[in-house]
Formats: C-alpha cells, structure tokens, sequence
C-alpha cells in the first residue's frame, strides 16, 4: 500500500497535495463518525473536540497536530463531496 496520498483543497480547485496516508485515513474516519447528517451541522472546535479520543496514539500523540488535520481532510472531503458546511461559523456535516 502506498504511504501518501493525493488529496484536494476545495478552496484552491485543481491543486493536489501528498499527504501521509495513515494519518489522513485515522483523521478521516474519525471525522465521518462524529458529524451529523444533516445541517446545521457541527462546529469545527466541537468535531475537533469529539473527535480527538477517537484517534490512534500512533499518530496524534496526545492529540498532537490534530488541528492541522482536521482541516486538511475537512477540506479534502468537502472538495469530493462528501461533507458540506453552512453558516457562520462554519459548520461542517455529511452529505
């Protein structure tokens, strides 16, 4: 399996970033698992702050760049489609 891969940036359209696989993959899935279905949605600090125990040590030790994360696969996946955000503050949640 290859260990980066090449995700998006809804703001800067057509841009592709390499990003370490791993990370992005935990991030992801603890992402999708916290947000609704349906907006509103959820603020970013209480996906981030739901989020955080759901993430392997090996990777976000002590919730380390956690943030950072969050934002990139946020973006990402809202690039692809797969979550949306509304109001402001931004409010993010699954399609």
């Amino acid at each position: 399996m290859n260990d980066r891969i090449e995700v998006e940036n809804v703001n800067h359209p057509g841009q592709v970033t390499r990003l370490e696989r791993a990370k992005y993959e935990a991030m992801r899935a603890a992402l999708l698992q916290v947000l609704p279905d349906a907006p509103p949605g959820m603020a970013v600090a209480d996906a981030h702050a739901a989020l955080k125990p759901l993430l392997p040590e090996e990777h976000f030790p002590g919730g380390a760049t956690s943030g950072w994360w969050l934002k990139a696969v946020h973006l990402d996946l809202e690039a692809k489609g797969v979550l949306a955000r509304s109001t402001k503050p931004v409010r993010l949640y699954r399609t």
